[in-house]
């Protein structure tokens, strides 16, 4: 990608993250936004406790509805998530998690990479154990062999959680330390290492972990704004899925995260997003000065 669409698409990341992070004064005061807006999920993994949040998550949601789901049907978070799904697709992965802004930034260190393979394609299907095993199936275990009501992803690996709220909400509350253990402790030393693996890696936890991404990727190919390419402007050349960073078998699929990386390196100008042809389509209807 050029460095000016790098720049734009950061410029949108990090505006994204500070909508869903409105709340300014939770961050001064470690308290968490508790206001009406707190019931609307935000499309990106953000989350629900972090002190400047003023929307929900959708995992955390869709994990307090499944744990609600004996005394009502979680339609509203399961609409959600597939209206996002359906107009964005993993365009949210690429453009409007604040997690994959961190990944992004910390993949510009420059530090040898390791580039994709066998080994990631492998791995990427890790994204849906986690959602299928720690989002879903154990959370609903523990709540039917002993009545605890555990969201386990959040509660147990989510490393966006431990950056957002967890260690902000310890460091602006002193009188959290005494509640600290080996939980807490474990998911600093997760946030830790996979920092550490996203130095040499390129978005490894989007890529192998994140259980919205797993959800957004069932939408990828048929969401209304995505990539996609001209078939009679292709030329077959492949160069899409050498310049891409992430595990794609062609553009749009599960893995293409929507960045647009592509583009700039398509030599025939195949690869476009479907917003920019609905408007040259609007272009050639009505030309410039004759509309209507």
């Amino acid at each position: 990608m050029t460095g000016i669409a790098s720049f734009k698409r950061h410029l949108v990341q990090l505006l994204a993250a500070l909508l869903y992070n409105l709340n300014f004064k939770g961050f001064a005061t470690g308290t968490i936004y508790q206001g009406n807006l707190k019931g609307v999920c935000v499309p990106g993994l953000n989350c629900y406790s972090c002190p400047g949040a003023i929307g929900a998550c959708p995992i955390g949601s869709l994990q307090a509805a499944l744990l609600a789901s004996e005394q009502r049907l979680p339609f509203y978070i399961v609409g959600t998530i597939l209206a996002f799904g359906a107009l964005l697709g993993r365009t949210v992965c690429g453009w409007l998690c604040p997690f994959g802004l961190v990944q992004d930034l910390l993949d510009k260190v420059p530090l040898p990479k390791i580039r994709k393979g066998t080994w990631s394609r492998v791995l990427s299907w890790g994204k849906y154990l986690v959602l299928a095993g720690l989002v879903i199936a154990a959370p609903l275990v523990l709540l039917f062999t002993s009545g605890i009501k555990t969201p386990v992803f959040c509660a147990w690996l989510c490393p966006a959680g431990t950056l957002e709220a967890g260690i902000p909400l310890v460091a602006a509350n002193s009188n959290l330390h005494i509640m600290l253990g080996a939980l807490f402790n474990w998911k600093v030393a997760s946030l830790v290492a996979l920092v550490l693996v996203a130095l040499f890696v390129y978005r490894p936890f989007c890529r192998f972990l994140c259980p919205l991404g797993a959800l957004y990727s069932f939408f990828n190919r048929f969401a209304f704004l995505r990539y996609h390419v001209d078939k009679e402007k292709c030329i077959g050349c492949d160069t899409c899925l050498g310049i891409c960073k992430v595990d794609i078998r062609q553009v749009s699929d599960r893995e293409c995260i929507q960045c647009g990386n592509c583009t700039s390196h398509c030599e025939s100008k195949a690869i476009n997003f479907t917003l920019h042809d609905m408007l040259a389509k609007k272009d050639t209807v009505f030309p410039k000065g004759k509309e209507g």
